[in-house]
């Protein structure tokens, strides 16, 4: 049973240093990451036309850590959806609007102003809106990420079909 126990320890020290090392140096300002641009991906995002995803770390599609910036324009809401992993945000810059429920409603909505953190628990559906201002959020989760729309209308995905 020891011995079990001291490969199990083992493994995952060697898991954390294999991990560790993968990670490079990354330092970015608020003023840095708006500058960015966001590209052209919409991994781990919500998929609305305009939102932009730029990985940092890992890949949302695939199993294990991950870290996105996620770029949304101005006057843009964002339907209840979820994500089957657990995702932690924080907002970097702009006002973020942000709420949990079945439905978008504009009354369970909290303003998040930058620095602000919050959670998208796994299959929790949420729902999200920017005013004047494009807002920028960094999530990180344990992939892989989905999107799935409590109400498939939604579903930006769906309506390119």
């Amino acid at each position: 049973m020891r011995k079990q126990r001291w490969l199990a320890l083992t493994f995952l020290l060697g898991a954390s240093v294999a991990i560790a090392q993968s990670l490079s140096e990354m330092r970015l300002t608020p003023a840095e990451i708006r500058n960015t641009g966001g590209g052209e991906s919409q991994i781990g995002s919500s998929k609305v036309l305009g939102v932009k995803s730029r990985v940092l770390f890992g890949d949302p599609a695939k199993a294990g850590f991950y870290s996105i910036l996620l770029f949304v324009p101005e006057h843009t809401t964002i339907q209840a959806h979820s994500h089957r992993d657990n995702r932690m945000a924080t907002v970097v810059s702009g006002n973020w609007q942000f709420g949990y429920g079945a439905r978008f409603d504009e009354k369970a909505l909290k303003l998040l102003p930058p620095g602000s953190v919050y959670s998208e628990p796994g299959g929790t559906n949420h729902f999200a809106r920017t005013t004047d201002e494009p807002v920028v959020v960094h999530i990180c989760g344990y992939g892989p990420t989905d999107t799935l729309y409590v109400d498939s209308k939604d579903d930006p995905a769906l309506k390119k079909k």
